[in-house]
């Protein structure tokens, strides 16, 4: 991993998802967790705040992860921020939050976002905590991933999902981890996940879908261990991809970026 900046903005004390802009070259949204406003930021490589979106009238009950992808509307894109934390395992109802991507004019912005798509679902059996979102470019798929049980189990929402209906996410598989908490999903397919000690990493050669993908054995990429790192995200052309941790007490926190690279990669 490559040092790009060091996290020293107070406003980005728990960042717990981050994912790569489309509309917004080279940028990147970030949120925070549980407790905090219900904003996200538009960050550029040195981390610091190029814009802040208010959620309106939205709660951040426990957000844990944000995408960027398809949606309703195939010419434009979406950003959808995942309201689906549970340390407790209590809450019977996940939310999604789903709205067009802003494009940012130059200088720091804020921004009231109101037209908000709020997509409502439990997973199939028990009620757990999941702090991972995947979308599927191709299906507009969503996936979510378990963490507090080793294997953790991979959950999928079927598109079309209407804001209007609460839905079920299908327990499609289990993966032979534990603590998983973040995913993301390239363009071309390639999946990332990542736990609190390594990164696990798909790569989708022949366009298979999500769970054929799933199913093979992933390598592990080489990861530079962070205070407590809950954040990954491909860079928009799938050159490499970027992680961020909260901050920890006076730990030092950094946006790193791993280039694709054939060395870096291992089979496990």
């Amino acid at each position: 991993g490559i040092v790009l900046s060091e996290m020293k903005d107070k406003k980005l004390k728990e960042v717990s998802g981050v994912a790569s802009s489309v509309n917004n070259k080279g940028l990147l949204w970030a949120h925070n967790d549980s407790g905090n406003s219900p904003e996200i930021y538009l960050l550029n490589e040195k981390l610091d705040i190029i814009a802040t979106c208010h959620l309106a009238g939205i709660e951040n009950r426990d957000w844990e992860d944000i995408a960027v992808g398809p949606g309703p509307d195939p010419e434009k894109t979406y950003v959808y921020v995942a309201d689906i934390g549970d340390n407790e395992s209590t809450y019977p109802y996940k939310f999604i939050y789903r709205f067009e991507e802003p494009v940012i004019s130059t200088g720091h912005s804020e921004i009231n976002v109101s037209s908000i798509d709020k997509i409502v679902f439990r997973l199939q059996g028990e009620t757990k905590d999941t702090e991972s979102l995947l979308i599927d470019h191709k299906t507009k798929n969503l996936y979510v991933v378990s963490k507090r049980e080793n294997p953790v189990h991979l959950y999928e929402i079927k598109y079309p999902y209407t804001p209007k209906d609460t839905v079920t996410a299908l327990d499609v598989m289990s993966l032979p981890f534990a603590q998983i908490v973040s995913a993301d999903y390239s363009k071309r397919g390639d999946i990332l996940m990542k736990n609190y000690e390594n990164i696990y990493y798909w790569e989708n050669a022949v366009n298979e879908d999500v769970i054929t993908l799933l199913k093979k054995q992933p390598s592990q990429v080489e990861y530079k261990r962070e205070p407590q790192g809950e954040a990954i995200a491909w860079a928009v052309d799938g050159s490499g991809f970027y992680t961020l941790s909260e901050k920890k007490k006076k730990d030092q926190s950094f946006l790193y970026f791993y280039e694709k690279t054939v060395a870096q990669t291992s089979n496990q």
